[in-house]
């Protein structure tokens, strides 16, 4: 199959047991490729690359592939376009970037579907930018700045705000998560503002992110963020979080199999006077 649609295999797939019909949104359940030794294959969903993947987010995707395999953990890739129907039996969720139209179209195609909101109930982990932040919220802005209701995977509200924030950013993530200070870059105009149960994902250091100081939000497997630049390919830390929530503890890579990625991190950081912590 041609790229961009249908499923892609990295490893084989492993016969798995039915899934329980999807229930409510509760605790954090395993992902259905989890067992007590780990994960036998981890399914990587990139969600509707066809109206959310600008800026090269699709590299997000490659690089969990890449940090899996690395490890010697099988992946499967699917690429889901907005006339497919997501699967619910994926481990990770990818949603990219996107125009204000694309946007509001991915959005309704999710809600009607049901695939990504019957994942997120059974406890996967999903990494979701800029559009795609905003679409997992509860509300968010559309083409003429008219509310448009998200999927409410994160009791987040988005709209339009008097600035576009444009250019680089860093910022230091939420201690719990232990992951590195975030560099990437942002292109939108939104401001996002959270529920009480939904923490930042970091504090702003440089750049406008939410709007209010912090950049992102999460809340469970749940993560969302403004950053491009790919933010996963930038920041392989967080990369490797959305990995041990459903392998487990992960072994450290070899230096040299990082080299390119910790180089290009190391510019972007000391390009705009902040050092790694």
């Amino acid at each position: 199959m041609s790229e961009g649609h249908g499923r892609h295999r990295l490893g084989p797939r492993v016969p798995q047991e039915p899934q329980a019909p999807p229930r409510s949104r509760g605790p954090v359940r395993p992902g259905p490729g989890s067992g007590p030794q780990g994960p036998s294959a981890i399914r990587l969903v990139w969600v509707y690359p066809d109206l959310l993947s600008t800026y090269g987010d699709r590299g997000n995707l490659l690089m969990i592939a890449r940090r899996a395999t690395l490890r010697g953990i099988d992946v499967e890739i699917a690429e889901v376009n907005s006339d497919q129907q997501v699967p619910v039996d994926g481990d990770i969720y990818l949603l990219g970037g996107g125009e204000d139209l694309p946007q509001v179209l991915a959005a309704r195609r999710l809600r009607t579907g049901g695939g990504l909101s019957a994942a997120a109930d059974r406890g996967a982990v999903i990494f979701a930018v800029c559009a795609g932040y905003q679409i997992i919220g509860a509300e968010f802005g559309g083409a003429e700045g008219e509310p448009v209701p998200g999927l409410g995977l994160l009791d987040i509200r988005s709209s339009r705000g008097e600035r576009r924030g444009v250019g680089e950013v860093t910022a230091d993530v939420d201690p719990a998560l232990g992951v590195e200070r975030l560099t990437g870059f942002e292109n939108h105009q939104g401001v996002t503002i959270r529920g009480p149960e939904v923490k930042p994902l970091a504090t702003v250091l440089r750049g406008v992110g939410n709007g209010d100081g912090t950049e992102g939000a999460y809340c469970g497997r749940v993560v969302g963020t403004y950053l491009h630049g790919p933010a996963l390919v930038r920041n392989p830390s967080l990369a490797d979080l959305l990995l041990r929530w459903v392998a487990g503890p992960l072994s450290a890579l070899d230096p040299r199999q990082e080299d390119l990625v910790l180089k290009l991190r190391g510019e972007r950081l000391a390009a705009v006077g902040g050092p790694a912590q």
